[in-house]
């Protein structure tokens, strides 16, 4: 059995628009790509946190940077064949004063550990949705600003420079998927659902294509 690790923020643990609740396994775009890799011998490991980012502290909530906990999820999974890796959006807070270039910078962090402690594993690099219009309005999200939203329209275009530079795989989220308009943030279950046929063709088409099949 080989395992994909998806490592993200709330639209990959599966938050519900404005609710605390979390869209069950089959809804959720992890939990797709599971059911449809598992005749290919391929397990999916789920590392979804709400308010992750890349590289930066979240003052109110512990455990938020990435680049912290990512080294320790890669051993205690050990193997990891393949690692999905979709963050950026809570990046974009008022809080971390960044722009694109920057939040690009804090994915090479999370690469670069990748490399460090599993070489020859295979990436998958999502740049994630756009930030839905007024998302920083008092009734959506005002962690986050006008400013905020161009920014989040411009990781596409860095992240795919980076995936390039590291020789990698890329997707943009934002060609299949869409923030909801009830917070403009999160993803709704046809963008689980979009989200899921796009990665799981990315990963078969490539997986397979270089003989990782497990027996």
């Amino acid at each position: 059995m080989r395992q994909i690790l998806c490592f993200g923020d709330s639209n990959t643990y599966g938050l519900v628009p404005c609710q605390s609740a979390r869209y069950p396994w089959h809804i959720r775009w992890t939990g797709r790509v599971q059911e449809r890799l598992q005749r290919y011998g391929y397990r999916v490991i789920e590392e979804g946190l709400c308010g992750r980012t890349t590289v930066f502290d979240d003052e109110n909530r512990q455990g938020r940077r990435g680049s912290e906990l990512l080294p320790v999820l890669l051993e205690s999974h050990t193997p990891v064949d393949t690692v999905v890796l979709m963050l950026g959006t809570n990046d974009c807070k008022t809080a971390y004063h960044t722009d694109a270039e920057k939040i690009g910078q804090g994915i090479e962090v999370l690469l670069n550990q990748i490399r460090n402690r599993i070489p020859h594993a295979k990436i998958l690099l999502i740049s994630p949705i756009f930030l839905g219009e007024d998302v920083w309005k008092q009734e959506y999200d005002p962690e986050f600003s006008p400013e905020s939203v161009k920014v989040s329209k411009q990781l596409g275009n860095v992240y795919e420079r980076v995936a390039k530079k590291y020789n990698i795989s890329f997707l943009r989220a934002s060609d299949y998927a869409w923030p909801s308009e009830a917070d403009r943030e999160h993803f709704t279950e046809a963008g689980h659902k979009a989200l899921a046929d796009a990665v799981t063709r990315k990963l078969l088409s490539e997986l397979l294509q270089t003989g990782q099949q497990a027996g």
